[in-house]
C-alpha cells in the first residue's frame, strides 16, 4: 500500500492533538491526527468510571487561544464530570472543523525516521502508511493503563473494570460485592457512588492518600457570566502561574502564623475545597516544617470525619503532602462510616493471586461479584514506549530511555537522535504538576513557532543535542532536589509500576511559568541547544 504524504502526523485526538492540528492547519500545513479511538477526547474519552471529573476549577479547564471560542461555552459544575468534558471536546472539534482531519480506530504501532529522506515513515493497525515531515506526540501522560501482574487475573469468573477503560454503558452494582484495587484519583472519585449500589465494597489499599473535598456544585447562570466575563485573568493565569490556574494562597510559610492562625486559615481551605491544600502556602513542597502542618491537618480531620478508630489510623497518609498528586473527592472519607464499606491495607496484607471468585490475600480471602482496577496508569512514558518508535540508524526509543527508567529529553519537547519528533507534555516537562490544557497551550504554541521558524528557513530537520540532554536532566534533578518530591515513592517517579524509581524526575518541578521563560529563550536565541540541519540555517 502507498504510504499518504502530509506535512505533519499528529497522534491523539485530546486536547493536545486538537490544538496542535488547528494551529498547524492554520499555518497552511497538511496535517492528519490519527485516533485509537472512535471518537475525540484522548483520556476522557476512555476514562468513564462513576464521579471521573476533572481536579481543577472548569473554568480554566479548557482552550484560551481564541476568545470567541471560550465565551461560546458555559460550564454546568464547579467541577466538570466527563461526559461534560467529552462534550466540550466535541464542541471543540466541530467549532473548528477539526474533523475531516482526524482518522479514527486508527492506533500508530511503528514510527521511524529514514536518514535518506529525512521524513518519519509511520504504520498503523490498519496497515496503512504514512510520511511526514514532522512527528507529534500528544498521547498524553496518563492513557496508558497498568494493571500489576497480579497472578490469576484471568481466572476471575466475575466483572473486571479499569477506570482507564470504563464501558460506555452503566455498569449496575446493585446488590454485587465489589472490591476495588486501588485508592489513587479514580478509585477515590469512583468509590463513594459505587458504595451506594453494591452490597458490599471492599478497598484494597495499598497506600493511604490525602484527600480533599471537592465542595462541588452546579455553577449558576451568573457564576457562569462572571467567568466568561474574566477571559483575560483566566487567560494570564495560563501565562504567569506555576501551575497555570489561580488558587488561594497566603503567600507566605506556615512557619510564620501561630498555630491559631494555620488551623484557621486550614479550615477555610478545607471548607472552600479543592487543590489548595497544595497552594496555601507556598513553601509546602519544600518546606518540612510547613508541610507537617498542612499534613497533618488532614490527618486529624480524617480522625474526626471516619468514626471507627482503626479504620481512620489506616486511612493516614504517612508521606509529605503533594509529593503524591493531591486528589479531591465527594464524601471519600464518609464512606468508610457505610457499614458495606471495609478498607484492608495490602502492606499489611497484600494480595496472593486472583481466584474464581475473588482475591486471595496472605492472610485469608475475599470473595466478590466485581473487581475494579483502580491501579493508574503507566504513566510519563508509557504511551509512547508502547509504540516502536525509531530514530537515527533505527534507534529505539524504548533504547535510549532503557525502558523507560533513564528518560533523556531537552525541555520535555525533543530528543536527541529523534528529527522532527515533538512531545506535547511530555516526559521532563510540567505536565501534571500543573492545569494540563494551560501546559497544553504552551507546548502546542512553542512547537507551532518552532515548526514556522523551520518552513520559512528551509531547514530539514531539528533535534535536541546530546549536552542540552544532560544539562535538561541535570536542571530538573536540580530543582526537584531542592523540594520534597524525591522522599516520596509515587507514580511520578514510576514506583506504582514495580517499585522502582527512575533514574532522575521525569517532571520539571519549577513551575509552568518559569518553564515558559527558559522555552522562549531558547526559541528566542534560535533554538539553542537543538542541532538544525538544511540548506538555509541560520548561524
Amino acid at each position: 500500500m502507498e504510504a499518504k504524504q502530509y506535512d505533519a502526523i499528529v497522534i491523539g485526538a485530546g486536547f493536545a492533538g486538537l490544538y496542535m492540528l488547528y494551529k498547524l492547519r492554520e499555518r497552511g500545513l497538511n496535517v492528519k491526527v490519527l485516533e485509537t479511538a472512535d471518537g475525540v477526547g484522548g483520556t476522557w474519552y476512555w476514562s468513564r468510571y462513576p464521579g471521573a471529573r476533572c481536579d481543577s476549577d472548569s473554568i480554566y479547564y479548557n482552550f484560551t487561544f481564541s476568545e470567541d471560542l471560550y465565551k461560546k461555552w458555559r460550564w454546568k459544575e464547579r467541577y466538570a464530570a466527563q461526559p461534560e468534558i467529552l462534550e466540550y471536546l466535541n464542541f471543540v472539534a466541530d467549532e473548528l472543523e477539526l474533523r475531516p482531519d482526524i482518522q479514527f480506530e486508527t492506533r500508530v504501532t511503528k514510527a521511524a525516521f529514514n536518514e535518506g529522506s529525512k521524513l518519519w515513515e509511520i504504520e498503523t493497525d490498519t496497515d496503512e502508511k504514512f510520511v511526514a515531515k514532522y512527528f507529534i506526540s500528544g498521547v498524553g501522560c496518563l492513557s496508558t493503563t497498568n494493571i500489576p501482574p497480579f497472578e490469576g487475573v484471568d481466572t476471575f469468573k466475575g466483572e473486571k473494570y479499569h477506570t482507564g477503560r470504563w464501558p460506555h454503558e452503566k455498569v449496575d452494582f446493585t446488590g454485587k460485592r465489589v472490591v476495588v484495587i486501588g485508592n489513587g484519583s479514580s478509585g477515590v472519585q469512583a468509590m463513594p457512588l459505587i458504595a451506594k449500589e453494591a452490597s458490599e465494597l471492599t478497598l484494597l489499599m495499598r497506600t493511604p492518600h490525602y484527600v480533599a473535598d471537592a465542595r462541588n456544585h452546579p455553577l449558576t447562570k451568573e457564576q457562569q457570566d462572571e467567568a466568561i466575563s474574566k477571559y483575560e485573568e483566566i487567560r494570564d493565569a495560563f501565562f504567569t502561574t506555576p501551575g497555570g490556574i489561580r488558587m488561594f494562597t497566603t503567600g507566605k510559610s506556615a512557619t510564620e502564623f501561630t498555630p491559631e492562625e494555620q488551623k484557621q486559615t486550614l479550615e477555610y481551605v478545607w471548607e472552600t475545597g479543592g487543590l489548595a491544600l497544595g497552594s496555601v502556602y507556598p513553601d509546602v513542597a519544600v518546606n518540612k516544617d510547613t508541610n507537617l502542618v498542612v499534613s497533618q491537618f488532614v490527618r486529624d480531620k480524617i480522625d474526626e470525619i471516619v468514626e471507627n478508630e482503626a479504620t481512620a489510623k489506616a486511612l493516614h497518609p504517612d508521606y509529605y503532602i503533594s509529593t503524591k498528586r493531591l486528589i479531591i473527592g465527594t464524601n471519600y472519607y464518609e464512606m468508610f462510616n457505610r457499614d458495606n464499606v471495609n478498607v484492608v491495607s495490602l502492606k499489611e496484607n497484600p494480595i496472593v493471586r486472583i481466584v474464581e471468585n475473588g482475591v486471595e490475600l496472605q492472610n485469608g480471602s475475599i470473595e466478590c461479584d466485581v473487581i475494579v482496577f483502580a491501579t493508574g496508569y503507566d504513566s510519563m512514558t508509557g504511551s509512547l514506549l508502547r509504540i516502536d518508535i525509531r530514530g537515527r540508524d533505527g534507534q529505539p526509543l524504548k533504547e535510549k530511555w532503557e525502558e523507560g527508567k533513564v528518560v533523556k529529553t531537552y525541555l520535555g519537547l525533543s530528543v536527541q537522535n529523534f528529527p522532527n519528533f515533538f512531545m506535547i507534555t511530555g516526559p521532563q516537562s510540567p505536565s501534571v504538576l500543573t492545569n494540563m490544557p494551560s501546559a497544553i497551550e504552551q507546548h502546542v504554541d512553542w512547537i507551532d513557532r518552532c515548526i514556522e521558524y523551520l518552513e520559512e528557513n528551509n531547514i530539514q530537520t531539528i533535534e535536541a543535542q546530546e549536552e542540552a540532554e544532560k544539562t535538561w536532566a541535570q536542571q530538573c534533578d536540580d530543582i526537584a532536589n531542592q523540594t520534597l518530591f524525591p522522599y516520596t515513592n509515587s507514580w511520578y517517579t514510576g514506583a506504582n509500576l514495580d517499585g522502582t524509581k527512575r533514574s532522575g524526575f521525569v517532571i520539571f518541578v519549577g513551575g509552568l511559568d518559569n518553564y515558559r521563560k527558559i522555552c522562549d529563550q531558547v526559541a528566542d536565541e534560535s533554538y539553542n541547544g537543538f542541532t538544525l540541519t538544511g540548506a538555509e540555517v541560520l548561524n
